[in-house]
């Protein structure tokens, strides 16, 4: 399939996507700021770099993007038609490098919680931020908040 815009236009696009402070991101954190906790932002001295850190709690949230980070079974894990050889590696190096962060900072001691682009998009920012609370003040290791495809799984139970 060819592509619907120019070479130039599609750079300029790709170059716009941010790696930090989404929209997703932004969200998760106006909503927790609120609720009362604090954090620290793209804490670089840690692998991958996690997008909000709870030093008080020992624990890090990483906000995903489910196209980039290769959410599967979700509707917005799309796959370009063109190039396919480029994306597929690509992805691949950003799912090993996601699986490789986690391990390195549950080494370190830290607790992760891994929230979904499609976690806010299905369940709402306020049911997304009252599970980071609820996590924050437990004491599980790991928090996966399901998405579409977790949800639409464990409603459907064949």
């Amino acid at each position: 399939m060819v592509d619907v815009v120019d070479k130039v236009t599609r750079s300029q696009m790709m170059a716009g996507i941010r790696s930090k402070d989404t929209k997703p991101e932004r969200a998760i954190r106006k909503a927790l700021h609120s609720a009362g906790y604090r954090y620290r932002l793209h804490a670089s001295d840690l692998p991958g770099t996690p997008d909000l850190l709870f030093p008080k709690y020992k624990a890090a949230v990483l906000v995903h993007g489910c196209f980039w980070h290769r959410h599967r079974g979700c509707w917005w894990c799309t796959y370009p038609s063109t190039n396919q050889e480029f994306w597929g590696a690509k992805f691949d190096q950003n799912v090993r490098r996601d699986v490789q962060n986690v391990a390195d900072l549950k080494r370190l001691g830290w607790r992760v919680a891994i929230i979904w682009e499609c976690a806010l998009r299905v369940r709402g920012l306020g049911e997304v931020s009252l599970a980071i609370g609820k996590w924050l003040e437990g004491r599980s290791k790991t928090l996966v908040l399901p998405g579409e495809d977790e949800m639409r799984r464990s409603s459907n139970p064949s």
